[in-house]
């Protein structure tokens, strides 16, 4: 097999096989051991040597063929494209390309393909057509019967009456706020936000009040105060590894919130997506676990560990809020596509995510250890942070008087790219503050990136810029 002897997968590193190959040959043709017009073996050939299924190497080709690395000849086979045809492909994949800071979107390396495709077989080998029948706007019951023995090993219990599957947690925000919030009506959130929640909660003609919130969770003393003076429809947070700044709530903190929803009779939605994750042996309880009274709505989508394409999430409503909010759902888009469910219920039963999640977690605590690292070693000693207990995004604040909106400018031009205030906050104000998040950086390019961006930085104090970017206008980078 020539130079593919070189070849040797790690079953262990926690990285896909199919990455793990496509990445070995695209080296091999981009040093030239690989010549233009070299034949590739075959799937058959190939998966044999290396002792993988044939799903692996036929994924690593598509892929290949996709970014231009190689061509192929029916009834002939795989073979390598020019060197000059994929000049362009390389410099897109090499650390030389954009920091990609900015974004919270998974890297496409860790989507479960070969997996997910097994599970679409399945259903549609077992139920056909019916696979693209309408389901019901609760879900298709054996999914929600599954998330139930999920739930389960989260602390929480519930039947699947009360289960909701949603097309992702940004649906998941706006039916409930379709349900419970007229225009006018108070709610209440953490300062800085999820940007999608803001969308939501404007798009309503809800009234969004800001509750700051502290490296251990939001300030219930200010909520308390202000508790005193409004009547929220409800607290839109995130208590484990919160958007954008990486804080986790203590227990004590969320002992006193659900305290709080309790003689002020408002809700919780808790809007969970990282609680799976385990970063320095930290175990993530979810409020909803906590949740005597039946005031939390607990929102979970898998995007940020599955693949984000799918949008497969799901709720658990309290009893007395059910049928409101699955009114909302029918009107939404009638139900989440069929087949989507079905295939994650597969998913789920076939002990996929269970080793989707011991996979990822390897990944992304090796991430998270790394940028931790970074930061200590590489930023200027005038920012100012609190690193995280665990999490993909880290909070940042630079000099009184600077704006994150201009550092935005001034990186973006250098294609560095991260995440200014303004995207977070409920009025879209500008300030000192700004996120990193490493959800869309692979774990070899974390140093060097940080390095570019930390060196901008420093030339950013002594040069400064003026911005003239909008909310909007940033959103398209995310």
């Amino acid at each position: 097999m020539g130079k593919l002897d070189k070849i040797a997968l790690d079953k262990d590193s926690g990285e896909f096989l199919y990455h793990q190959l496509y990445n070995e040959i695209k080296e091999l043709i981009l040093n030239g051991e690989l010549p233009p017009d070299t034949k590739l073996p075959t799937i058959r050939k190939l998966a044999e040597k290396l002792e993988v299924n044939n799903v692996t190497v036929v994924t690593a080709y598509n892929q290949l063929e996709a970014d231009g690395f190689i061509y192929k000849k029916v009834g002939s086979g795989s073979f390598v494209k020019k060197l000059d045809k994929v000049e362009k492909s390389e410099e897109e994949l090499e650390p030389s390309g954009i920091a990609n800071f900015g974004s919270t979107a998974p890297t496409p390396n860790l989507f479960p393909v070969e997996e997910i495709k097994a599970a679409i077989d399945e259903v549609l080998d077992r139920d056909k057509a019916n696979a693209f029948i309408y389901q019901e706007s609760k879900g298709y019951t054996p999914l929600r019967k599954s998330l139930v023995s999920y739930l389960e090993k989260l602390g929480i219990g519930t039947g699947i009456d009360n289960i909701q599957i949603i097309s992702g947690a940004q649906q998941g925000i706006d039916i409930i706020s379709k349900a419970m919030v007229d225009y006018g009506d108070i709610v209440f959130t953490e300062s800085p936000t999820y940007t999608g929640a803001i969308g939501v909660f404007n798009s309503r003609g809800a009234r969004a009040i800001g509750i700051p919130i502290e490296s251990d969770g939001i300030d219930v003393v200010e909520l308390e105060n202000k508790l005193k003076s409004f009547r929220p429809k409800f607290i839109y947070i995130m208590p484990n590894f919160q958007n954008p700044t990486g804080y986790s709530y203590s227990e004590k903190k969320k002992e006193k919130l659900l305290e709080l929803a309790s003689e002020y009779g408002f809700y919780i939605i808790e809007d969970d997506y990282l609680s799976d994750l385990h970063f320095n042996n930290r175990q993530n309880r979810t409020l909803k676990s906590m949740d005597k009274a039946d005031r939390v709505i607990y929102i979970k989508s898998f995007s940020k560990l599955f693949m984000p394409g799918l949008r497969i999430a799901f709720m658990v409503v309290p009893s007395e809020l059910y049928s409101g909010i699955l009114s909302a759902k029918h009107i939404s888009d009638i139900s989440t596509p069929g087949l989507i469910q079905r295939a994650f219920d597969a998913y789920m039963r076939n002990g996929n995510w269970d080793e989707n999640i011991k996979r990822i977690n390897k990944v992304y605590d090796l991430r998270y250890r790394i940028m931790v690292k970074a930061v200590e070693e590489l930023m200027p000693e005038e920012i100012e942070y609190i690193l995280p207990e665990g999490g993909l995004n880290f909070w940042f604040k630079l000099p009184s008087g600077q704006s994150s909106n201009e550092l935005y400018d001034y990186l973006l031009e250098r294609n560095i790219s991260i995440a200014p205030a303004m995207v977070f906050d409920l009025n879209g104000e500008d300030s000192e503050c700004f996120r990193l998040s490493v959800t869309s950086i692979d774990s070899e390019d974390i140093r060097p990136f940080m390095e570019r961006l930390t060196e901008g930085m420093k030339e950013f104090f002594k040069a400064g810029s003026k911005s003239k970017l909008t909310a909007e206008q940033y959103n398209r980078f995310l």
